[in-house]
């Protein structure tokens, strides 16, 4: 322990006396004569100035041209109408029209020509027919001619009385006997075939 402080004491003699020494060197350094001189001003000669810049001509402010954005507008869709062409009618010839009629006259049937010629009376009854009591209806038909007159053999029986007698002077009364306006068409006279009966009865 003895010897590790000396040796600590002789470690901070040792930095003492360097260190007082390195100072006393310094003082005497510093304190010695200083020399003064005297410094001449040295006049520099100022340059002149640069000239100042040229000013470059600004142009006029010109706006930019106004740019019109046309808005396209889109294509309008195309319609095809079709249309169908009427076919032509077809041409109509209207055919002549007949020449009219002429008026038309009277249509009758055939009439009387008088008024109790065409009958058969009790005075035509058949003797024989008469005797034996017969009677009955026969029918008759017959044909008038244009001329008013029953065609002769024209007449035959539809229907007979029973009595051969009785139908064979039915007929023979008529195409004999009976006369007639003739039947008409149109106002011309015609044929007419007509049926009618005839009742035979013998008087009381």
């Amino acid at each position: 322990m003895v010897s590790l402080a000396l040796v600590a004491l002789l470690h901070a003699v040792l930095g003492y006396a360097f260190v007082s020494g390195l100072a006393l060197r310094v003082v005497k350094v510093v304190t010695g004569p200083l020399e003064t001189f005297e410094v001449q001003d040295t006049k520099v000669e100022e340059e002149p100035p640069p000239p100042p810049p040229e000013l470059e001509e600004i142009p006029p402010y010109v706006p930019p041209p106004e740019v019109v954005v046309e808005t396209i507008a889109p294509p309008q869709p195309t319609i095809t109408i079709q249309t169908e062409t009427p076919r032509p009618e077809p041409v109509r010839v209207t055919p002549p029209q007949p020449e009219p009629p002429a008026p038309a006259g009277p249509t009758k049937r055939a009439e009387p020509k008088r008024k109790f010629s065409n009958q058969i009376g009790e005075r035509d009854y058949p003797s024989d027919a008469l005797r034996a009591g017969q009677e009955g209806v026969t029918v008759a038909r017959f044909t008038i001619g244009v001329d008013g007159k029953v065609a002769p053999g024209s007449c035959s029986i539809q229907t007979s009385s029973g009595s051969k007698s009785l139908d064979e002077r039915t007929c023979s009364l008529i195409e004999r006997r009976f006369e007639y306006k003739p039947a008409l068409a149109n106002g011309q006279p015609v044929q007419e075939t007509r049926s009618q009966a005839f009742r035979w009865e013998i008087p009381k």
